[in-house]
């Protein structure tokens, strides 16, 4: 049986969502490279003794980093059985990444808040994900 037999089509949602995490993820290490030039911090080196705005990018796109595997794993585990959920969940996430960084853009780290709404779409996928395997295991 072939893959495109056992999703339904509502998964091409999910993997439109994949694809925008791609572009904001590319987004936001094009702007940490922008930053290196702007501040002069040469690679290695991870963040600034002299500037607090670049240590504030490069922390936007390392955060995203951080939480973007486990992100992964719930976004296609709650994908396969609530694909179109999934997709506005996941949607809600990438979007707020933007505005996380845009905050912290700011210099000021405490901006990043603008992009607490991202919850909804993160804890979403976690709590949906349990319920899978909850209804794998037959507890309801």
């Amino acid at each position: 049986m072939e893959i495109l037999e056992l999703l339904p089509s509502s998964f091409g949602y999910v993997i439109l969502t994949y694809l925008y995490s791609w572009i904001m993820l590319t987004y936001l290490g094009i702007k940490v490279g922008a930053a290196r030039k702007k501040y002069d911090v040469k690679y290695p080196t991870m963040y600034s003794d002299k500037d607090q705005v670049f240590n504030c990018i490069q922390r936007a796109h390392q955060n995203t980093l951080e939480v973007y595997p486990q992100w992964l794993v719930f976004q296609t585990i709650t994908a396969l059985v609530y694909p179109t959920t999934a997709a506005v969940l996941g949607a809600i996430w990438v979007t707020s990444r933007f505005s996380y960084a845009w905050g912290y853009y700011t210099g000021d780290p405490a901006k990043r808040m603008k992009g607490a709404y991202g919850y909804i779409g993160y804890l979403g996928v976690i709590i949906l994900s349990i319920a899978v395997a909850l209804q794998l295991l037959g507890f309801f």
